[in-house]
């Protein structure tokens, strides 16, 4: 059955005049969902830090009165802005950012599930550049959630051109999300040391069985990290420059000091903290992780050409 928009906003976006979907950060990637969300005909209204150009731009007094949110902000401020400004009143949160916590090592689930019910709370995950999104470009991206009706709700507000999934693996999207971070750095690192293309796609390949092998141990399944949040956004981040990710790591890989790079970039590169969220959790659990364990050695000035001689001369062994 086609869907009835008119229906659709009465339902869920103008019951009793109330503001019914926000965005919480207006990065760019909260710009291009708003940007989406609007072409799909919903009144969605977003919360700027810094004075901007935007449509429907409210306080976050009111966007927390809606009744689905949309969380666009930074993995790592994620908890202190929950306790500075979150009470849980019946909202629907679907979480759009990506990653794991650098300072404790929880899953953003495990955060989000000490402020809202987890029925209440979808990932939103897979391969989505926000410039293509806000260029109107075709996407297809996953909605994981433990609550059907909580994915379907925001699944309703996609426009036709971007094609959304949903799973209930929520660890498994939330682990390959944030751990492709790490090895779009690593190939970046590849690419700026000009090691060709069957480095990178040997590192992919073996970056894609590593983020796997993690996430099994945590519960998660094996078909996410063949999906759309694995697989796909794998291949997205890694490839291309667009990904500041893959451009920390080609600068990495060229000899530049961190510190430069996020300089630079003047953006966040959320799989600098992830890869340090990762390893932390890898030594607690004895877990093998070695593309990321030579990726944070990057960090610290390591040189670019010893972490490759580290990953090629280890023991041979079964590929799975």
């Amino acid at each position: 059955m086609p869907l009835n928009r008119n229906a659709l906003q009465s339902r869920y976006f103008k019951l009793g005049g109330v503001l019914r979907l926000a965005i919480m950060g207006a990065g760019k990637w909260g710009q291009a969902l708003q940007s989406a969300f609007l072409d799909a005909g919903i009144d969605a209204h977003i919360v700027s830090r810094a004075p901007r150009d935007l449509p429907n731009l409210t306080s976050v007094e009111k966007a927390l009165r809606a009744r689905l949110i949309v969380m666009a902000i930074s993995v790592q401020a994620t908890r202190e802005w929950l306790k500075a400004h979150f009470s849980f009143d019946g909202q629907k949160i679907l979480v759009a950012s990506k990653g794991i916590d650098a300072e404790s090592g929880e899953f953003l689930n495990e955060i989000y599930g000490e402020f809202v019910p987890i029925e209440n709370v979808a990932f939103l995950c897979g391969p989505g550049f926000a410039a293509e999104v806000k260029r109107k470009l075709p996407a297809a991206l996953t909605i994981a959630s433990q609550s059907e009706e909580t994915a379907a709700a925001f699944m309703r507000c996609f426009p036709k051109r971007i094609k959304t999934y949903r799973t209930t693996d929520v660890i498994g999207a939330e682990i390959a999300s944030a751990y492709k971070n790490v090895i779009a750095i690593a190939a970046g690192a590849c690419d700026g040391l000009e090691l060709g293309a069957n480095a990178r796609a040997a590192l992919i390949a073996r970056g894609l069985a590593e983020m796997t092998r993690f996430g099994l141990f945590f519960g998660a399944r094996t078909e996410t990290f063949l999906g759309l949040a694995g697989a796909g956004d794998l291949v997205l981040t890694a490839t291309n420059a667009l990904s500041r990710n893959y451009r920390v790591g080609f600068a990495l890989g060229q000899g530049r000091t961190l510190e430069s790079v996020l300089t630079e970039l003047g953006e966040v590169a959320e799989g600098v903290p992830t890869a340090r969220a990762i390893v932390g959790l890898a030594e607690r659990n004895k877990l093998h992780t070695p593309i990321a364990r030579e990726t944070i050695k990057l960090f610290k000035g390591g040189d670019p050409l010893a972490g490759v001689e580290a990953l090629m001369t280890r023991a041979s062994e079964k590929e799975f």
